[in-house]
This record gives C-alpha cells, structure tokens and sequence, in this order.
C-alpha cells in the first residue's frame, strides 16, 4: 500500500511538472537592495531555465516604480517591502506574498562617532528617504516609545531614495541618515577612498534600528521588513520551483560575500562589489514563507496601521495573502 501511494504522488508530481508550459520570458524585480540579491544569482546561475526561455532582472528604484510594476503586471516575481505588498493586496492587486528574506538591514549613519542610540540624535538634523514609507515609520514609533517626539526632537529632511541620502552625506550637506545597506556600506567605503577622503569626513555606523525596536518594544531583535511577492495567476508548479531556488540562492548570496559581491555590481553598477561584501555582516537575512512568517507580519502590521493606515492599505491582510 505505501510503495502504491509514492508511485501515485510520484505520478501526480511528474503531471503536474508535465503540464507546465515553459514560459518564453520570466521577469524578476526588485530594488537595488540586498532582497533582491539573490534573484541576479537564479539569473546568472540558470536556475530557472526550466521554466523560462529568457529569465530577466527589472529594478525599480522608488515606491512609484514598484507600484506601477505591480499595477500593470510587468513582472512575475518581485522583491517588495512588506507593507506594499499588504497595501497592494487591500487594493484589490492580484499579489501573494511568497517569504520574508529581510529582517534587519536598517541603521543610522552619522559624523559623530559618539552617538550610539536613536536618542542621541536628539535635536539633529537626519537625512531620510521615502517620507511617511517603512523606515520614516519604523523611525517615529521607536522614538515614541522612548519617549520622544519624532516631529518636535528631530528635524528629518526627507529625500527621495537611499541614494540621494548617501550623496547628502558624502557631500557634507548632512551629517546623519537613515540607511538601509548596502548604502551604509557604499558611504564608508566611498568617503575612505581618494580623492573623496579629502572632502568628506569619516563617517560611522550608529544605531542599528532592529536592536532599537526589539529593545522598544520587548521582543525579538527583528524586523520582517522586506521579502518576495508573486504578481498575477501562476501554476503551483511555477512558485514552487521559484521558493526552493530563491531559498538556494540566498543560501549562496550569504556563504560567498566577495563572489556575490562581484555579481550585483555586474547587473547594478551603482553597487561597489566590495561594499556589497561589506554589507553581509549587518543585515539579517532568512527565508521565511509568508505563514510562517504571519505573527511577526501582523505584529508589524498592527503597528503601521497605528501609526499611518494607508501604508497598508487601511487594514491588515486576510489569509489569502500569506502564500
């Protein structure tokens, strides 16, 4: 009876492999950050040749970009912050949030070698991209919960990308920021090499923003922030080849720094290989599915609703969400 029923799943699984049309293209997207890293290793590496004749990377490099994305259903696969991926849900988007891959990769940079904590920056000037977006959020609701106010303590002077904030601090017209890696990395490597070293002052992490919520609000020091999304109908057969290969190729992007390094500056020039390599040691990354991964998401949910509703689309998601 047991050597039937492996024959009969063995059988089912081979028609449904069977039955799957291999696409003539298989479009990823995601941003320049470190979620998307492992989706250029799938693609250099032919993980997905199965399944595609031609697999391409489409990086968006703004929230207006990975909107319309989504809207238009120009990609199959894309690497997105969670709240968007909720936000667009409750809109009414076809999306499914596949895993949770980043939960740390956020911290502050600052000229000033002694500050520590969120709370010493009290009274300053802090360079922020994406105003009213996940880490302005993550930002405020810390600081209330010490006992600041993020509007009256700080003078936050909003940009519109992690980009433009590291260019502010290398160019001296800001003196803290916001970052998510690997810009942090890209700051410090830049202002250590010549001829910028005789312009821009040293530079030096701070506060790494997951050990402030976890010390903020009791628990765990992470942050389900950011992960992949399946846009649009696809086969079971089709997610289920592109999970196990993400999850691979993750693997991969944290076990050899300096090769992957090399690899995301061929696809994104703007990435210096050696910052990329750099950026591994501070940012969390772990493959989670999006129900594994629910009690972190709707803690995080709960709290974005609180603090700005349309971030998630005005409530949390139903179960359908989480693949």
């Amino acid at each position: 009876m047991f050597k039937i029923l492996i024959l009969i799943t063995g059988l089912v699984l081979s028609l449904n492999a069977d039955a799957f049309k291999k696409l003539d293209t298989l479009t990823l997207s995601g941003p320049m950050a470190s979620v998307s890293h492992p989706l250029l290793h799938m693609i250099e590496s032919g993980a997905l040749s199965d399944l595609a004749d031609k697999v391409e990377f489409v990086m968006w490099k703004n929230p207006d970009e990975l909107r319309a994305l989504t809207l238009r259903n120009r990609a199959d696969f894309i690497a997105i912050p969670t709240n968007v991926a909720a936000n667009l849900y409750n809109r009414g988007v076809d999306i499914q949030l596949l895993n949770v891959s980043v939960w740390g990769i956020l911290g502050m940079i600052t000229r000033d070698k002694d500050k520590k904590t969120l709370a010493d920056f009290k009274g300053c000037d802090i360079a922020m991209p994406f105003r009213a977006d996940m880490p302005d959020i993550l930002f405020e609701e810390i600081v209330k919960k010490q006992g600041l106010d993020p509007k009256k303590d700080f003078n936050l002077q909003y940009l519109s990308s992690p980009i433009d904030a590291m260019q502010m601090l290398i160019m001296r017209r800001v003196d803290h920021a916001l970052l998510a890696e690997p810009a942090i990395s890209m700051a410090l490597r830049k202002t250590n090499s010549f001829p910028l070293k005789l312009i821009a002052p040293d530079l030096y992490r701070s506060s790494d923003i997951q050990q402030e919520w976890g010390k903020a609000f009791n628990i765990e020091s992470k942050i389900p922030q950011a992960g992949m999304a399946v846009i649009g109908k696809k086969s079971t057969h089709l997610i289920q080849r592109f999970n196990e290969e993400y999850a691979k190729s993750l693997q991969w992007y944290k076990d050899h720094p300096q090769e992957a390094g090399e690899l995301v500056a061929n696809y994104i020039p703007m990435l210096d290989p050696q910052a990329v390599a750099d950026s591994m040691e501070y940012v969390q990354l772990e493959a989670v599915s999006a129900k594994d991964s629910k009690t972190d998401l709707e803690f995080f949910y709960k709290l974005l609703k609180n603090n700005n509703p349309k971030s998630i689309g005005g409530k949390l998601p139903d179960d359908k969400f989480y693949y």
